[in-house]
């Protein structure tokens, strides 16, 4: 299954994905909200781990944000929406073979996030909600794909490459 080093890649991201979550968040007031890196550590564990890392630290990290940060009834949706939203960008940025294939992958992950998030809400709440929610999770999603890119970019800087890495 996993080898002991991927394990400790994916305990490693987990752990930074939800510390910065709780840690470094940014208010947008236009939006009476706010926006964390969550969707950042997702995207750059997919991108260096692959499809199977991106879920679990995806999963994981969404599972326990939720939970630290007292908003425990969004957990199973987060475990669900976000696991599925690191499998996604790890799946199609190893399979896609375009140019822009990281930008695609972003893109497909985001729109699984916000339509997740969509359903979550109408299922929690109502349909005015979660069509409330759109912007929000947008701009997150947008913020985070961002904040990858410009990581990536400077992992690939360094000795550091992410494209020269096993999985």
């Amino acid at each position: 299954m996993f080898k002991t080093n991927n394990l400790v890649k994916i305990a490693l991201l987990t752990a930074l994905t939800t510390a910065i979550s709780l840690l470094v968040i940014i208010p947008v007031p236009a939006m009476n909200g706010f926006v964390t890196l969550c969707e950042a550590g997702i995207y750059l564990s997919a991108v260096l781990l692959g499809p199977a890392g991106g879920f679990w630290v995806g999963a994981l990290s969404g599972g326990l944000i939720d939970i630290l940060s007292g908003a425990p009834q969004w957990a199973l949706f987060s475990i669900i929406i976000h696991g599925i939203q690191g499998l996604l960008v790890g799946y199609l940025y190893q399979k896609l073979t375009s140019s822009f294939k990281l930008s695609m992958s972003l893109v497909l992950g985001s729109a699984s996030m916000i339509v997740g998030y969509f359903i979550a809400t109408m299922i929690l709440y109502t349909w005015p909600a979660a069509m409330a929610s759109i912007p929000g999770n947008l701009v997150q999603t947008v913020f985070g794909s961002l904040v990858t890119i410009a990581m990536l970019k400077g992992l690939k800087k360094t000795s550091f490459n992410p494209a020269k890495e096993g999985n």
